[in-house]
């Protein structure tokens, strides 16, 4: 396996990524070398009461440190978005600093692009209520005036990236009988600083949960229609990483520094060029009907959205066994794919995260048919390789399969 080096940086899409032990001691630095002064830092509730966690981000920022608006929660609502932006305005200051998982990173981003959409909270509402067409995107073609710098503490995977989104209506409000969510894709991080040591103080179940989300965007890049040699890369060796890593880190074999280090760097090489595809799919139409936690959801489809995929077609089935170590010489393409399955499986199963649908308490079986229906019309599934039967009837085989 390559060796990873202590401390690195590198370019990515206009955002700064800075990799290193450590390295949250730089923040006040970081924000000096662009002209930026103070910061508010944006993160939950738990997140915010972790010492462990919070102090050298304190330290980092020194007397850049302008406030903390610890509010942001899973549901990721535009009113916390907007309650974010009236804060940055109460402590003036220049940059956002978003620290913990998805959500927060989500958040932050998104609220840059509602602080030049020009639409106030009973406008986006309105729009909401009137349709798709009508709520558009944040900010379209607009540029934020805030920078954003990211310090990501799970594995979800969401710092390299200008995605996200706010959720304006709930399902009950929503015409549709389904959340009505608008993002705008604008909103990359300015610079996004991975230190291994943060995750260090995650709660071992938080890891977990963002684990399988995380891998499961090296699974799926391989296999997606607009995937390339150079997307195949870094996906491939990145999956390698965490398969390694992620039980000694976030499942069943105690870890050490080293294991985080090496889950750090992988969560970031399968962002790279990220090619969303059918395991997402899945993930998004469980989110179109119920409030429960992305990666609760991809550790139980991942393995039985495998196993229907390489029923279907190659799925780059070789391409992925070299990432989870899989031996492919002399061996024919459905043993491969049945040790591919077999490996993904390993690696949830070392996990403290559910195996089976069924062990998500807000899952129903009776709603299996509708789910169908929101993965087989989901963006995502886009991207699944040509020859696929992405029928809501096949799709809801793969649900029961995995009940």
């Amino acid at each position: 396996m390559l060796p990873i080096a202590d401390s690195f940086e590198h370019g990515y899409r206009g955002c700064e990524i800075r990799y290193g032990r450590g390295r949250a001691t730089e923040l006040g630095d970081a924000l000096d070398e662009r002209g930026l002064g103070d910061a508010l830092v944006v993160c939950g509730s738990n997140v915010g009461a972790n010492d462990d966690l919070m102090d050298p981000i304190r330290e980092g920022l020194g007397d850049r440190l302008a406030g903390v608006f610890d509010g942001t929660t899973p549901g990721k609502r535009v009113e916390t978005a907007f309650d974010l932006l009236d804060r940055r305005a109460e402590v003036d200051a220049d940059a956002l600093v978003a620290v913990g998982g998805g959500s927060s990173l989500d958040v932050a981003r998104q609220a840059t692009l509602l602080d030049v959409d020009g639409r106030d909270l009973a406008d986006l509402r309105a729009d909401a209520e009137a349709g798709p067409d009508a709520l558009g995107d944040l900010a379209p073609g607009t540029d934020p005036a805030v920078p954003v710098v990211a310090v990501p503490t799970t594995f979800a995977g969401a710092d390299v990236s200008a995605g996200g989104s706010l959720e304006v209506l709930d399902a009950d409000a929503s015409p549709t009988g389904q959340p009505v969510t608008v993002s705008g894709a604008g909103a990359m991080p300015a610079i996004d600083l991975a230190d291994p040591a943060l995750f260090e103080t995650t709660p071992r179940q938080v890891l977990a949960g963002s684990a399988m989300n995380g891998f499961d965007k090296g699974i799926e890049t391989p296999y997606a229609a607009d995937a390339s040699p150079v997307s195949d890369a870094t996906a491939i060796h990145g999956t390698r990483l965490l398969r390694d890593a992620l039980p000694r880190v976030a499942g069943d074999r105690p870890g050490d520094p080293a294991a985080t280090d090496r889950a750090v760097v992988g969560a970031l090489l399968v962002q790279l060029d990220r090619k969303l595809s059918v395991i997402h799919a899945f993930g998004h139409g469980f989110a179109r009907r119920y409030d429960v936690q992305q990666g609760a959801v991809h550790a139980a489809i991942a393995p039985h959205a495998l196993a229907y995929l390489f029923d279907e077609v190659d799925g780059s089935r070789r391409a992925l066994a070299n990432g989870l170590g899989v031996a492919t010489a002399g061996r024919d393409d459905d043993a491969v794919a049945e040790d591919v399955v077999a490996a993904v499986a390993a690696v949830r199963d070392s996990l403290p995260v559910p195996s089976r649908l069924r062990e998500l308490d807000a899952v129903a079986e009776d709603d299996f048919p509708a789910i169908a229906e929101y993965i087989a019309d989901d963006w995502s599934m886009g991207r699944a390789p040509a020859g696929l039967d992405a029928a809501p009837e096949t799709i809801e085989g793969v649900l029961r399969e995995a009940w």
